[in-house]
């Protein structure tokens, strides 16, 4: 099937109107349902945005491909539109896009109209053609022109190229495979395909390419050539087999990287930088993923991520309760109230006591896998029956996962008939034994005196050694904005709330809020700082900030640390400075702008010192940061 059998003149407009990349869309999706090519326009303009979402399909260099398959669309076609002067696509290099293709595909599209679109996205990386097309006068040679790119794209392929025998150097012995893989398997799985094949052969190099496409697997790689490789890329946004690439360097990105900057990639490859893959028995994890699977901050975020749930819905539930009185859900005070009782049993007698054994349990887990769940848990009630609270908690996670480890090295010796009865009986029975014996006998009561010490402390500080504390506690968010160290800051504001010691944490949600409203200001207030892509995205942070989602700011941070990161560590731990000043106490371990009206202390002085907080990395981020040369 040719190209122009699935794009007619009713669907192609040479002068677009949109001037944004959402009204871009909106004219390209107008265009199909115009021409009768949609069932359901307002579903296929979805699902083109729910792709959208993953990642731009503005693939760069002025091109940008919308794409969807979906039932919304009833005869499988293309939208052709040009925009001379460019719009903001948010492409991969941060050009405008000028050239848009829509491609709308049934659900059930069959193989030809699969490979006749995939062919589309290969012939987009010829230059050449892409100018010609961008002075096309006429909807008639816009269709010609396709019509005779195709013809010598299907030549060129029918040609095996290979590079020159009299320029044979170091590279050109070299052989790299690679696989590419989107989520649709329609256009970048194609176009990344052919980035990585054009600039192996400018360099001189071998390369094979497998794509996962949407109609199925295409020059698969066999075992032959993956023992000759010296190389592998993996450009993929979906799961593609990897077990086979055991034992061999290899490279893992998104297949946005491999369109970006296919070079960087094949010299990469070949080079002492590619880590050496080795999968376990799915095939699916590589040694670095193995490495961090092992580490120390692994095991305790695995129990950090899953007690969150239980923090945060149990904390927001107590906090609307004090919204009835402190002690409303007292029955002995005057305050008393039926609801305010009923959501802080819920959030408190039930959903917080479970926080520390989930905690440890997860960490257990991560450490010896199902069998350390169940001692490292156990291990976890005692802390919090005991008062060893928090700090307990997590002594009982390692503790029980690594009793678990050498468990399974004691048994290593017993028969195999006996394989059986290790997860149900020899590990549980003695992992919660052991685990519970050494914390009765000697983990509770030291953690217990570490626990009532720290509380005096926190208790005798004067002001100026509290104002130092939520400096450091308010900066500590910021610094990695959800990573370990944001995260040591957060564990320990919820150790505190259990102690009964509510100023910490105020402090901590404080500076947590502060990364992402004050870049979402600065977006506000220096427009010419910023990308159209990015003051879009500070309009989200006003939300996440609100909600203390810190992570928020990863984006802006990611894009710009040596401005972004500075600014915001300033500017949240002067939050948490002003927060500690002010005698601000939060009961709350979350919950953001919904939980201020329950805090101890005044809740518009709280509000203030967040405030100054975000003003203070807004105007730091207008000052550091240069106006764009453009208006984007």
């Amino acid at each position: 099937m040719k190209i122009t059998e699935l794009l007619e003149k009713n669907t192609i407009k040479l002068k677009l109107e949109s001037d944004t990349k959402s009204e871009v869309i909106n004219e390209l999706v107008n265009i199909l349902d115009s021409a009768g090519k949609l069932n359901d326009r307002e579903e296929y303009k979805k699902q083109i945005l729910k792709r959208e979402s993953e990642f731009s399909t503005g693939i760069g260099e002025g091109i940008a491909i919308p794409h969807a398959k979906t039932s919304a669309v009833k005869i499988p076609s293309l939208a052709f539109g040009i925009k001379k002067e460019g719009l903001d696509y948010e492409s991969l290099d941060g050009t405008d896009a000028k050239l848009f293709f829509m491609i709308a595909a049934t659900e059930g599209a069959d193989n030809e109209h699969l490979d006749t679109l995939a062919r589309l996205s290969s012939m987009l990386m010829n230059e050449g053609f892409k100018n010609k097309l961008m002075n096309a006068e006429s909807k008639d040679t816009v269709l010609n022109l396709i019509d005779e790119q195709e013809k010598e794209y299907i030549k060129s392929k029918k040609i095996n190229v290979e590079p020159a025998e009299n320029n044979l150097d170091e590279k050109s012995h070299k052989l790299i495979l690679a696989v590419t893989a989107c989520p649709t398997g329609i256009a970048h799985t194609y176009m990344a395909a052919d980035a990585l094949s054009n600039k192996a052969r400018d360099m001189g190099i071998q390369i094979k390419v497998e794509t996962n496409g949407a109609t199925g697997v295409k020059n698969k790689l066999t075992d032959e050539d993956i023992q000759k490789a010296d190389g592998i890329i993996v450009a993929a946004d979906k799961q593609v087999e990897m077990k086979r690439f055991d034992g061999k360097n290899l490279i893992q990105v998104s297949v946005s990287n491999a369109i970006k900057d296919p070079e960087a990639l094949i010299n990469k490859s070949i080079s002492s930088e590619a880590p050496v893959y080795h999968s376990d028995k799915k095939g699916e994890i590589s040694k670095s993923e193995v490495k961090q699977k092992n580490g120390f901050y692994k095991h305790l975020m695995s129990g950090v991520s899953n007690m969150l749930p239980f923090v945060v819905g149990g904390g927001i539930l107590i906090a609307i309760s004090f919204m009835f009185g402190i002690k409303s859900f007292d029955p002995k005070d005057p305050s008393f109230n039926v609801i305010a009782k009923l959501l802080h049993d819920v959030g408190s007698t039930y959903s917080f006591s479970l926080m520390i054994p989930v905690l440890a349990g997860f960490v257990g887990m991560s450490i010896a896998d199902r069998p350390g769940f169940a001692p490292a848990m156990v291990g976890g009630l005692i802390a919090y029956n005991n008062g060893a609270g928090f700090l307990g908690g997590l002594i009982a996670g390692f503790l029980g996962g690594y009793v678990v480890v050498l468990l399974k090295k004691a048994f290593s010796g017993l028969p195999t008939s006996l394989e059986g009865i290790k997860p149900v009986l020899l590990y549980p029975l003695f992992g919660i034994l052991i685990t519970g014996i050494i914390m009765l006998l000697f983990i509770v009561d030291p953690v217990k005196a570490i626990n009532a010490a720290l509380e005096q402390w926190l208790g005798s500080m004067g002001t100026a050694n509290k104002v130092i504390l939520g400096i450091i506690l308010g900066g500590m968010m910021a610094v990695d904005m959800g990573g370990p160290v944001n995260k040591a800051a957060y564990t320990f504001g919820i150790a505190m709330i259990a102690a009964g010691k509510f100023t910490p944490h105020a402090a901590i949600m404080a500076g947590g809020m502060v990364p992402p409203l004050g870049i979402a200001i600065a977006t506000t207030l220096f427009k010419n700082r910023f990308t159209a892509q990015e003051r879009d995205t500070g309009k989200t942070c006003y939300i996440m900030g609100a909600t203390f989602i810190t992570e928020g700011a990863i984006p802006f941070a990611a894009s710009d640390p040596a401005r972004v990161i500075p600014a915001s560590v300033i500017g949240a731990a002067a939050a948490g400075a002003l927060s500690m000043i002010f005698n601000i106490g939060l009961p709350a371990p979350h919950g953001g702008i919904f939980v201020i009206p329950i805090i101890n202390g005044n809740p518009l002085l709280y509000i203030f010192s967040i405030l100054i907080g975000s003003f203070i990395t807004a105007f730091l981020l207008g000052f550091m940061k240069k106006p764009l040369d453009k208006k984007l």
